[in-house]
């Protein structure tokens, strides 16, 4: 479940953060991209901070 909370919020806000970082540097908008590559990035960073901010023992 938590997996996919963060797929449909990576979702939003990458297209969100993708159409405005367009608009301002005049480059064509590809919601399909956007999306893809927010979406794994998220899922990647999701799973790597619990990682990285395991206390050691």
């Amino acid at each position: 479940m938590k997996q996919i909370v963060v797929i449909f919020w990576a979702l939003i806000f990458g297209e969100v953060i993708g159409y405005i970082g367009g608009q301002l540097d005049a480059l064509p908008y590809t919601p399909l991209e956007i999306g893809i590559v927010a979406a794994v990035v998220a899922l990647i960073t999701s799973n790597m901070i619990p990682l990285i901010s395991k206390p050691k023992k």
